[in-house]
Formats: C-alpha cells, sequence, structure tokens
C-alpha cells in the first residue's frame, strides 16, 4: 500500500476478544428471529414473515438446488486456491482487471481484511451503519472516530466529512447505506475521493446492496485510475445465498496483494466459488429481480407514508421508518413486539448508533407480504392513535 501511514500497516492478525457494544442484549443482525423473540419475551410466538434479513425474496435462483446437487463432487477437492474462474467471471462483468478483484468469504470477510491490514491505525465511521465496521476495527486495535448522520433524511454532508479525514488512515461509508438506504452521488463520492488524495487516507466503500440502487455510473472506474478507494462487494443479498457466503472487494492490484496477505488459506469454499460464473450468467433472474424491485419499493413506501409514518427514501431492497411525531424508543419497540406477537419479525435498530430503537428496518417482500405487513401496521397505528386521544395526548 503506498501511503505515509504505511506505520499503521501489521502483517499480524492475532485476534482479540470483542468488546460487548451498546444494545449488545439485542441480535446483532437480521435473520436471528430466536434472539429477537427472546429479546422481546415472545418465544412462543411462531414466525409466519421474516423481514429483518434484507435478502432478495425472488431467490435463490430456481436452478441452484439441482446444480448444487451436480457440483457436489466439488467437496472432494481443494478449491483454486486463487479461485480464478470466479474471479474472471465476475472482473468481465464490472470491465475489470483480475487482479483489481478479491473473492471473500462474504462482505464480512472483505470488511475484515482490510481492518487488519490498517491493524492499530485510526479510522473514520460514518453512523448510524452496519456494526461490523467497528467491530472489525475494536479486534484490531484500530481507533474509532464516528460522524453521525442526523435529520430523518439522514444526508452526508460530504464537506464535513472531508475536514474530517486528515487525523485518519481511512474511512468507512456504506452506499446504499444500512439502514437508512440512502446512497452517496457519485459526485459526492468524488469529491471524498480527492480530499481522500489529498490527506493520504483510504475510502472504504461497503456497496453490499449496490446491485439494488438505482442505475448510476459505476465506481470502478476510480479504482483504475489509482484512487485511493477499495469496494465491498457482496453476491449474498441479490441472489439470497446467505449460507453460502460470497463476497469480493475491487482495489488496485497493487492493494489487492496486500489484503489477501491476511487472508487464510481456502476461505471460499469450493460450491460457493464455482457457482458465481453461474450466478452472473442468469440475466433472467437479474431482469426479474428488478423488475420486483422497483414496483415493490415504490409501493410500500408510498404505503408507510400514506399511513403517517416518518420514511427514509430508499436506494435497497429495504425500508427504515419509525412512528410519527418524535424518534420515540418506547414507541419504536411496541410496534416491533406488536409486528412480532403477529409473526412478523421486523430489523429492530438498537444495534445502529444513534438509531437506539425507534426505528424500524423492513425487507422488501413480493405484493401479498407487503399487504399483510401495510395492514398491520395500519392495525397498530389505529390502537396507538386511539389509546393517544384517550389519555389527551398530541401525537
Amino acid at each position: 500500500m503506498t501511503s505515509t501511514h504505511t506505520r499503521h500497516l501489521s502483517d499480524t492478525s492475532a485476534s482479540q476478544t470483542p468488546t460487548q457494544g451498546q444494545g449488545s442484549c439485542w441480535p446483532d443482525h437480521g435473520g436471528q428471529g430466536a434472539a429477537l423473540l427472546d429479546r422481546l419475551g415472545l418465544s412462543s410466538v411462531t414466525p409466519t414473515m421474516d423481514v429483518s434479513a434484507s435478502l432478495n425474496p425472488l431467490g435463490p435462483p430456481a436452478w441452484l438446488a439441482d446444480w448444487l446437487a451436480r457440483a457436489m463432487n466439488e467437496v472432494r477437492h481443494y478449491p483454486d486456491p486463487e479461485y480464478r474462474d470466479a474471479v474472471a467471471a465476475l472482473a468481465a462483468s464490472l470491465g475489470i482487471a483480475p487482479l483489481s478483484l478479491v473473492l471473500t468469504n462474504g462482505g464480512a470477510e472483505a470488511i475484515h481484511l482490510v481492518a487488519r491490514a490498517y491493524r492499530r491505525a485510526r479510522a473514520l465511521i460514518v453512523e448510524p451503519t452496519f456494526a461490523e465496521y467497528a467491530r472489525a476495527c475494536r479486534l484490531n486495535d484500530i481507533e474509532i472516530e464516528r460522524l453521525q448522520l442526523s435529520g430523518d433524511d439522514f444526508r452526508l454532508d460530504v464537506e464535513a466529512l472531508s475536514a474530517r479525514l486528515a487525523p485518519v488512515d481511512l474511512v468507512f461509508v456504506c452506499r446504499p447505506n444500512n439502514p437508512t438506504g440512502t446512497r452517496l452521488p457519485r459526485s459526492d463520492v468524488e469529491a471524498l475521493v480527492a480530499a481522500a488524495r489529498r490527506s493520504d487516507t483510504l475510502v472504504v466503500i461497503d456497496e453490499a446492496f449496490v446491485d439494488f440502487a438505482d442505475d448510476e455510473a459505476p465506481l470502478t472506474d476510480l479504482v483504475e485510475q489509482g484512487e485511493p478507494l477499495v469496494l465491498l462487494r457482496s453476491l449474498t443479498k441479490f441472489y439470497a445465498l446467505a449460507g453460502l457466503r460470497l463476497g469480493y472487494l475491487v482495489a488496485s492490484p497493487q492493494r489487492c496483494r496486500a489484503l489477501q496477505h491476511h487472508q487464510v488459506a481456502w476461505s471460499v469454499n469450493g460450491l460457493a466459488a464455482a457457482v458465481v460464473p453461474e450466478l452472473l450468467a442468469d440475466g433472467d433472474f437479474a431482469r426479474r429481480t428488478r423488475d420486483w424491485l422497483y414496483s415493490e419499493r415504490a409501493y410500500l413506501t408510498a404505503g408507510l407514508r400514506d399511513l403517517g409514518l416518518t420514511v427514509v427514501d430508499s436506494q435497497a431492497n429495504f425500508v427504515l421508518f419509525r412512528p410519527p411525531g418524535q424518534p420515540s424508543q418506547a414507541n419504536g419497540e411496541a410496534l416491533l413486539a406488536y409486528l412480532a406477537r403477529h409473526g412478523c419479525l421486523a430489523r429492530h435498530t438498537h444495534t445502529f448508533s444513534g438509531l437506539d430503537g425507534a426505528w424500524i428496518r423492513v425487507a422488501l417482500q413480493r405484493r401479498a407480504d407487503n399487504d399483510r405487513l401495510l395492514r398491520w401496521l395500519g392495525d397498530w397505528l389505529g390502537d396507538w392513535l386511539g389509546d393517544a386521544q384517550s389519555r389527551g395526548e398530541n401525537r
């Protein structure tokens, strides 16, 4: 890595015991239904719909089960340690050189590779966002600074962020952001990268949900131009393959080699690596997903707003909202529990800094399930407003 901050780089990757963060009694991630129900005191409830994990409800692709059965012979052999077929397919789909891409065991491994390479450095994290950036930093003795987004639109002030870069070695930005769904425009990314070049700071942009965003010029050309930029990507969300664990990162060839130094051998299993070219070749699945996405995101967002909820405009496959009025943890938890009692598991926001449980995130579903969710929300709001009026409260 070509940086005046190289004093912070380390060839060691010894882990340490993670620090338990605020809200650690709540599940750390979506898709942990049993833990969420236990936390809410509703362990006897049988869930019928899970909107806490942001996975494509159209996936996995229908052909995958048969493909996995035919590919079982792969488990008898070690994977190609360089994953050449998978890397070549991904690089071709992005229009970049294979040497600028590293296949990873999900997006989480990509995050931790960056943190290991910058052990004992200083990082800036834009929040509220995915908690894994902070966890990876803590595991690698990286000092953390934070920039908190504010307002109900969670807009990132790039000038304010750029002014904070000089003392830090790397900055984590999620685009589209999890859990807000907001996406930093490319023009703002260009301004941020230019500021990072001047301060010799690495910009790490997590694009795990970028395949769900509206079309915009990709950022890969900035990497090819030699900018201090690493892109983190995931195949888990778009193809609904959370159990297979597939991700990758895009960076300069030199940076990729440095990051691979911290990657354990065969970190991606053979079946996961072998399916990558097949996934990328399935253009019909991608088209059907985008048709569903554009229709249902607009439909659910409009439905939530029609109910009077405060909703954040999303460029992902999930939507963040909260009850009307001022942000209230009590109201957010009451709504979360109401949905759970009806068998609907939503994503709490206690593990997202600054949201403190007042907001709720839900993953987009097919129309029938989105309608079920809207009915439950409408029923809760009717009861909630009725209770407030009976107490003489002004919501």
